[in-house]
Parts: C-alpha cells; structure tokens; sequence
C-alpha cells in the first residue's frame, strides 16, 4: 500500500522508524528488533539509509522482510548526496524489484571526507534531484520527503528554507516528514507558513522519545531543535535515573502525539530507534485513542 493512500484516511495511526544494521553481525539482532515493531501493526514503518555504503546494502533486506512477512507499508530511505547517477539508478531498481513502492528520497549527510570537496562535479547535490530521479523511473513510487519544523541546518533562514522545500515538492514529493521537535507549536507555525507558501501535500510529524539523558545532546546536534524549558526541567529531574528517564521521555512523547491527534494531525511518526518496548510503551499509551 502506498502511504499517500494511508493519509487520505481520516482515522488516526501511528509509524514507526528503524535503522539497518552497522555489520553483518548484528543483522538478526536488529532484525529482530525490527520485526517485534512489526508485530505492533504501525501504519507503515520506515528503513534508513547508510550513506557511502555500509548499512545502505541492509536496508532493502529489512524493509523487505517487514512487508512481505508481515504485511507492514514499508518506507525505504534512499540518499543520493555524492554517489554517482549509476549507483542511485541501480538502487531504484532493486527497490523496484523487491516491490517497495514507498520511497524516502534524501540527500544524505556529506561524508567527512568529502566535506571540502568540489561539489559542483557531482551527479547529486541535492534531494530534489533525487525526486526528479525516482519520477523519470520505469515505477510508481509514492515519494516522501524531509522537512524542518524549525529550520534546516544549512539554510540561512525559514523563508529560503520553504522555497526550497517547495522546490522539492513540485518536483514530485508526494508528502512530507518531519525532523524531530519538542514543542508543538512550532510545527503548527510551520505547518501555516508552508500552506501559505502553496505547499499543500500531507506533512507528518515525526516526534522522538528521549528515553536517556545523553539522547538529549545527540538529538540537538542532528536537528538543532529547539528545547522547550518543560523537557529540559524533566531531563534536569530524571535524567540521572534511567527507568525514572525513560518513563518520563515516553510520557513526554506521548504527550506531544496526543496534542497533534487533537489538532487535526492523522499520522505521526515515532523515531522509535530500534527500541521494540519503546513503540509498544506508547503504542499502549494510545491504544483507546487508536482502537488498538
């Protein structure tokens, strides 16, 4: 099933994220983890992507083994920054081939050792190019791209940011996912200024428990997102007992989902980072919500 199709539904879900292994030796873990998220029933669950390799060759075979063993709308990530329009092109295929139809086109993170390189060279410079790519392919993929609530960390302020976006919407993007946020007005501030920018697509929100102290650091670095005073009065509370944390993240979380649901969202997405009793905690929270 294609995700667009899920988001014309009126009725509320929930999806989850989850990542490849780093090496073939933690493969049936992580599988396994994988498919005890599964086992939820999410709306669909996404797969990303190793860039420049590595745990980009298991993607396919994770996001594979949750769709045809157990019937889950799988999303496949798929970057494009610095590989080669053969490299992406093959990819398409396979993706093609192991019938995913649902695909996440990013343009990935610069690989440190590129970071000063000529990128004008380059077959890929950008996500929207990416878009063009899957569209101009022998297929029918639903196509999802990234969004940022706030700001993305290289444009120079929101107003560049949405052309941008809208950009790689009219390129093709079918809807939109976001990078995680704390505090859900600003993705209500965003959701306003991208439907007045002509962006009309659905945008599901994408929400991050933060189970752990350390998380918190991490989760600024990747996004730069903005803490609100309540999260980090909880981190400065709890942060130093793990089950207390742990709790209090997911009550968080949920929290955050409940108030999007109330305010008209259908859909959000739980970077649930391979964690099976994490999803499952707020699945549980919401179950009376969902019918489940």
């Amino acid at each position: 099933m294609k995700i667009i199709d899920l988001l014309t539904q009126k009725s509320l879900s929930l999806s989850f994220e989850v990542f490849p292994p780093k090496t073939q030796t933690s493969f049936e873990s992580v599988k396994t983890a994988t498919e005890e998220i599964a086992k939820l029933r999410p709306a669909f669950m996404s797969v990303t992507y190793g860039a420049g390799g590595g745990t980009s060759r298991y993607t396919l075979d994770i996001a594979q083994n949750i769709k045809q063993h157990y019937g889950v709308p799988a999303l496949e990530h798929l970057t494009c920054v610095s590989s080669t329009k053969e490299t992406v092109r093959q990819k398409i295929r396979e993706i093609q081939a192991a019938g995913i139809c649902n695909v996440m086109a990013l343009r990935g993170d610069v690989p440190a050792e590129l970071q000063n390189a000529d990128r004008s060279v380059w077959d890929y410079r950008y996500a929207v190019e990416l878009v063009y790519e899957l569209k101009q392919a022998d297929a029918d993929f639903c196509i999802g791209g990234a969004c940022y609530p706030e700001i993305h960390p290289e444009s120079s302020n929101q107003t560049e940011d949405i052309k941008h976006l809208k950009e790689k919407v009219d390129a093709g993007c079918d809807f939109l996912t976001t990078q995680m946020f704390f505090d859900n007005n600003l993705l209500y501030n965003f959701l306003y200024k991208i439907r007045e920018a002509g962006i009309t697509v659905p945008v599901i929100p994408g929400i991050m428990p933060i189970t752990n102290a350390n998380q918190v650091v991490r989760a600024i670095q990747l996004s730069g997102s903005f803490v609100p005073q309540r999260f980090k009065s909880l981190v400065d509370k709890f942060g130093s007992d793990p089950a207390a944390m742990k709790q209090a993240g997911i009550a968080y979380a949920t929290d955050q989902i409940i108030d999007l649901y109330a305010n008209g969202i259908t859909n959000v997405h739980v970077y649930s980072m391979n964690k099976p009793d994490v999803a499952a905690k707020i699945q549980s929270n919401l179950s009376d919500i969902l019918g489940k």
